[in-house]
């Protein structure tokens, strides 16, 4: 019995991690992120997705998280331009309990293609020309059936990813 509980914790331990969303950052440590108030969208050749209404999401939920950050979209002379980069995938993905040499080798185990995206957020200074700070998020997209999903999904990396602009100094 207790052989079996612990393959059923184990089971569920490799389906949460394999739900999560991997977010990373990095910045320009040069810049002065407290300058930035204003930004204007830049597509990035090739790396939007070609789906129009996922496109819209994305660009609406970013709209958000700038704002929520105090951030105003202008069409001239912004101080950050944003733009984004997105890629779907494949990958196995194992389903099943109680598999491996401490169960005794006993145990099901299936696998299944899952499809996953990555999505990476740009924040470019037009003024020097570079770039000051890229997110990424793991897991952001990943289309399913049901689209208020796809979408709360998006909106959850997007907000996380988010949680790390403007960066912390370090002290």
């Amino acid at each position: 019995m207790k052989l079996m509980k612990y393959g059923m914790l184990a089971a569920l331990l490799i389906c949460l991690s394999a739900a999560a969303q991997d977010v990373h950052y990095n910045y320009d440590r040069q810049a002065d992120f407290s300058s930035y108030r204003t930004y204007r969208w830049e597509t990035i050749r090739g790396g939007a997705v070609e789906d129009q209404i996922t496109d819209q999401n994305i660009r609406q939920i970013v709209d958000d998280e700038m704002a929520s950050k105090g951030f105003r979209k202008v069409e001239t002379n912004p101080d950050l331009l944003v733009g984004y980069q997105a890629a779907l995938g494949r990958e196995k993905q194992l389903n099943g309990w109680g598999a491996g040499p401490r169960f005794g080798g006993m145990g099901t185990v299936t696998t299944s293609t899952i499809t996953t995206g990555k999505l990476v957020v740009d924040l470019y200074d037009p003024a020097r020309k570079q770039l000051v700070w890229r997110g990424d998020v793991e897991k952001a997209l990943n289309p399913s059936k049901d689209p208020d999903k796809n979408y709360k999904r998006l909106q959850s990396a997007l907000a996380k990813l988010f949680k790390n602009y403007p960066p912390k100094e370090k002290k």
